[in-house]
């Protein structure tokens, strides 16, 4: 099954292009982005199609005339948009297929270019509240850190907090990867390892959760406890629930998250030290610093006080 009337009649090319779509992931060093490069492209032809990627469906779609492409790929944005992804989601999953015409296009097997697609416009944290010190103290001393999760659960509440980590850049890291009181991780974006400093306490939690967990240097820090899934990589997801379930023990009303608890320790940060957006740029290892001020003013309240003005004077 094909992209409807777009791609019929269209010759396959020469090359297995299947050979082309391995290559292509391949040239994304971080395993990351490569499983997200993958999910991008399987549902571009799900959606389009009901069939997920294959050789044929590739060897279709790169082989369109530059209208024709672009028609599918645009038809398929409004359809991500329809189906209610953020925006960051809609982005990713354009940008997972515009890298792969990017790339077969430089080996001479597209004829398309999708510069034209512009991404959706992401709205930068508009909500950066998240929980206070009070109430995160709570959630680490509902931690049952006698049992060998209680270990495990509480070693990724302290990486999540004092070093704002990203759950993406928690569940990638490896037995090896920590050592001399630092932990490399790879960042979002980035393909290259880099180290950040743990704090006494941090390095403690960690240490009590290997001496149980006892791997070797390339397996995963933190695995999975129970069922199937038993001494495999956590996800993503599952740091997610235990971040859920931790707080609403805890008694924790607002919904927590693994990166809302990134926008926790940032503002919190941020009012202890009386707005240093460059010491906080280094915690939260965001590129830019304007994405730093937009926490400051936030936790500011700048707009609230600029409204009492007006209505005061009035």
């Amino acid at each position: 099954m094909t992209i409807g009337n777009e791609l019929s009649g269209i010759a396959s090319v020469a090359r297995d292009l299947d050979d082309v779509w391995g290559d292509f992931l391949k040239s994304h060093l971080s395993p990351r982005t490569q499983r997200t490069y993958a999910t991008g492209i399987n549902d571009f032809f799900l959606c389009l199609t009901g069939v997920g990627a294959n050789g044929q469906q590739i060897r279709d779609f790169l082989d369109l005339p530059q209208h024709q492409a672009i028609g599918v790929v645009l038809k398929y944005q409004t359809k991500l948009v329809e189906r209610g992804l953020a925006p960051s989601t809609i982005n990713t999953r354009l940008s997972a297929i515009k890298s792969l015409s990017c790339y077969a296009r430089k080996l001479g097997q597209c004829r398309f270019s999708l510069e034209d697609i512009t991404h959706v416009r992401v709205e930068k944290y508009r909500d950066t509240s998240g929980v206070g010190v009070e109430a995160y103290r709570d959630i680490l001393n509902e931690v049952d850190r006698s049992t060998a999760k209680g270990k495990r659960d509480y070693a990724i509440l302290r990486l999540l907090w004092d070093n704002a980590l990203r759950r993406g850049e928690l569940v990638a890291t490896n037995v090896g990867d920590f050592r001399e009181g630092k932990l490399w991780i790879i960042g979002k974006g980035k393909t290259q390892q880099q180290s950040i400093d743990l704090a006494p306490r941090t390095v403690a939690a960690l240490e009590e959760w290997l001496a149980v967990r006892a791997g070797a240097a390339t397996d995963p820090i933190f695995i999975a406890l129970d069922g199937r899934s038993r001494g495999k990589r956590l996800s993503g997801r599952s740091v997610a629930r235990v971040v859920d379930w931790v707080a609403t023990d805890a008694g924790v009303t607002k919904h927590l998250s693994p990166h809302r608890i990134r926008h926790s320790s940032i503002t919190t940060f941020l009012d202890a030290s009386g707005g240093d957006v460059r010491t906080a740029q280094r915690l939260s290892r965001h590129s830019r610093l304007d994405t730093l001020m937009i926490y400051d003013d936030n936790r500011k309240g700048l707009q609230a006080k600029a409204s009492g003005v007006l209505a005061d004077l009035v």
